[in-house]
């Protein structure tokens, strides 16, 4: 079932879980994703990055509801680092449930008129709304990009923020980096900072830059009021490692033959970060959600009968 990321979040944070947004870039990281989560019956956001959504182009996102309207699972489609408004509006047309808005480069004032905007349009047609604050770091191996120095989310700020925008959700940054962190570099998360922003902010919060990061701050993380983790580069880095050792060492050409291995290993990623993030099982929770929704959704269809 596809329901908003509110919704979604919602039911992660009254139960102290955090649910996995996955970076799809195609149809076979799309069935990675779905598949795993019916496996082991849990929650998912299907996540696309505006340079994802032009390579994937508006049409792509049919097959995307299709898929999941009847799961027995719950998802979310999330625009995943929107840039502007014009991404925004993009991403509610596709039918995406859930959008973000990145103006965490701007001023502190033009990121909370813009974050602002977007959630007084967003929020007028049911979608739910992620702002940021602070930066992500970059490795330099990610399109998502980042900066060379962290701004640290000031807790302070975090409230004022959320109160005056009406966001959702704030993904907040605490030393994290999009990409796969160089061997030489330990990524040490501050871990005070988000018990800190926790403690002032009653919104479920988010975590960029979540691949390649030790286990054991990420489940902390988690303790500490993260509903929602971002992973992108661990998945699709155990895709193609694949893909290369099946190209390097055959002739095959045809998708079918290459592909279904490479999906396998995404998935033992999925299959990992979700049982980090305790999700498993938990798709259950929603019963009562999804109920509503359907029902919501047939007394709209008779209506315009």
């Amino acid at each position: 079932m596809l329901i908003t990321m509110k919704e979604l979040l919602t039911v992660a944070k009254e139960n102290q879980f955090a649910v996995g947004a996955f970076n799809v870039a195609d149809s076979t990281f799309l069935r990675a994703v779905v598949e795993e989560a019916e496996q082991l019956n849990s929650p998912a956001i299907i996540a696309i990055h505006p340079s994802e959504h032009e390579f994937l182009t508006d049409e792509f996102f049919s097959y995307v509801k299709h898929r999941v309207y009847e799961s027995k699972v719950p998802f979310v489609l999330h625009l995943d680092h929107g840039g502007s408004i014009k991404d925004v509006l993009r991403a509610i047309r596709c039918g995406f449930t859930s959008v973000m808005i990145d103006g965490s480069l701007l001023p502190y004032e033009e990121n909370v008129s813009l974050t602002k905007k977007v959630v007084e349009i967003a929020h007028t047609v049911g979608v739910s709304v992620e702002g940021e604050l602070g930066t992500i770091g970059s490795t330099g191996n990610s399109i998502e990009g980042g900066v060379t120095k962290v701004t640290y989310t000031e807790p302070d700020e975090a409230k004022d923020f959320v109160v005056r925008t009406g966001v959702d959700t704030l993904a907040v940054a605490i030393g994290t980096a999009h990409g796969i962190y160089p061997k030489h570099i330990k990524p040490e998360l501050q871990l005070d900072i988000l018990q800190e922003i926790n403690k002032l902010v009653d919104i479920p919060l988010v975590l960029h830059g979540g691949s390649s990061n030790p286990d054991s701050e990420i489940a902390q993380s988690v303790k500490l009021g993260v509903s929602k983790i971002n992973i992108s580069s661990d998945m699709k880095y155990a895709y193609y490692k694949k893909a290369r050792e099946i190209l390097n060492t055959t002739e095959y050409w045809d998708p079918n033959v290459i592909y279904p291995e490479c999906i396998l290993e995404a998935r033992k990623v999925i299959n990992h970060k979700m049982h980090l993030f305790n999700s498993v099982n938990k798709a259950s929770l929603y019963d009562k959600v999804v109920t509503t929704k359907k029902s919501e959704m047939k007394v709209s269809s008779n209506f315009y009968q």
